[in-house]
């Protein structure tokens, strides 16, 4: 506990609003009460096992107070599914995770298509990030380290198909295959406007 008060000492102090659980039933509570608080007319999120392991898209999918504009459906072709998550870029309330978070208060995603990574930076009124334990490291380097060593290749190994490089071996490349998912990089050094970004720290192993 004594590493993630450290990582939300110095969000804090970077202007995040930020929250320490115990356990992912903890985080559930949290972001409930932050959707039930905000009544946004919509929510989006971008995919995050962190997140799912909340349950709260199923609270959110079940509950007719909210509108959950879910452009992950397998079911759904996937240009249908890609202007969801434009739609997403203007929700109310956007819910995901966070590739890495340092102790020196600094949040580092890499994306494919960037649409976890876009809102973050702009658009929905708030933004609500979870992240276990695992996801915090020392410094910016260590965060690049992580999300290249592990992150990455632990991603592409859960979309089966993908014909990259790690997705045969489990170790990065810096490719230039075209089902690469590692396109952009985002780093977010200062919370603006402060406040609007809660990030809820997980006293848990959670995510990749």
């Amino acid at each position: 506990m004594e590493l993630l008060e450290t990582c939300a000492a110095a969000l804090r102090k970077h202007r995040f609003e930020t929250a320490v659980v115990k356990n992912t039933a903890e985080a559930f509570e949290r972001l409930k009460a932050e959707a039930e608080a905000l009544a946004p007319a919509a929510v989006s999120f971008g995919d995050s096992e962190t997140m799912r392991a909340t349950g709260i898209l199923d609270f959110l999918r079940d509950d007719p107070r909210f509108e959950l504009l879910d452009g992950f459906d397998p079911a759904m072709p996937r240009p249908e599914r890609i202007e969801i998550r434009r739609r997403g870029l203007l929700a109310d309330l956007f819910i995901t995770g966070v590739n890495a978070l340092t102790t020196q208060g600094t949040l580092h995603w890499l994306d494919m298509v960037g649409n976890r990574i876009a809102p973050v930076a702009f658009g929905p009124r708030r933004v609500v990030l979870v992240a276990g334990r695992n996801k915090i490291v020392a410094d910016r380097r260590a965060a690049e380290a992580r999300i290249r060593e592990l992150a990455a290749p632990q991603n592409i190994a859960r979309h089966p198909g993908f014909r990259t490089p790690c997705a045969r071996t489990g170790v990065c490349m810096d490719c230039n295959a075209p089902d690469r998912i590692c396109n952009t990089r985002m780093e977010m050094l200062r919370c603006y406007p402060e406040g609007r970004i809660l990030v809820i720290l997980i006293d848990e192993e959670l995510g990749l």
